[in-house]
């Protein structure tokens, strides 16, 4: 049984833990809106750009556009859910991985992506997620970190598979791949330093 002063205390980290994940998820939803009323390509041309100086900057701001609300939509529940998942432990390891997963995936798309094509959205982020949550299970073994795993297999395992069919059109595979790869160094790194 909890005391007052431990409920007090979860109920507060879950509070905060929720408004990181709304504010992100706020971020996404306002750049959505302004691209949508923007003339033009709008925001969409901020999105990574393979072997281009700009795009190469872009890798900062592409995990945060996204291309019409439809995408934005299938992107935000797995954010939301995954996200929730990583943060449940530390506010510190959603934000290292959300950092490590966006670069590692950035920079894998600008390396290695088709010539003159666009990348943007948050999913290379939260295949990032996956990979971390799954990977912390094996490089842990902790009860609690297998559980987590587990569950997050669960719920999004299937998304696994878009790691083992390349090439579908309008889907950035190596912004999934490098993003999971991602996850998996943010957790190696993290087990390793704890």
């Amino acid at each position: 049984m909890l005391t007052q002063e431990q409920r007090s205390n979860l109920s507060t980290g879950l509070a905060r833990y929720a408004i990181t994940l709304v504010s992100a998820i706020a971020i996404f939803w306002f750049l959505e809106i302004a691209d949508w009323l923007l003339p033009g390509r709008g925001l969409d041309g901020y999105g990574i750009q393979p072997r281009t100086a700009d795009g190469f900057r872009n890798i900062l701001f592409a995990p945060f556009l996204h291309y019409g609300f439809d995408h934005l939509i299938g992107n935000t529940i797995p954010f939301v859910v995954l996200g929730g998942l990583v943060i449940i432990r530390r506010e510190s390891d959603f934000l290292w991985v959300s950092a490590i997963s966006a670069l590692v995936s950035g920079l894998g798309i600008w390396a290695l992506g088709f010539p003159n094509t666009v990348h943007l959205g948050v999913s290379g982020v939260i295949f990032g997620y996956m990979g971390y949550l799954l990977l912390r299970g094996y490089f842990e073994r902790s009860i609690l970190s297998i559980v987590i795993a587990l569950f997050a297999g669960f719920l999004y395992g299937g998304m696994l598979f878009g790691l083992i069919m390349p090439f579908r059109p309008g889907i950035s595979w190596l912004g999934h791949f490098f993003g999971f790869v991602g996850g998996g160094l943010a957790a190696y790194w993290m087990v390793k330093d704890e």
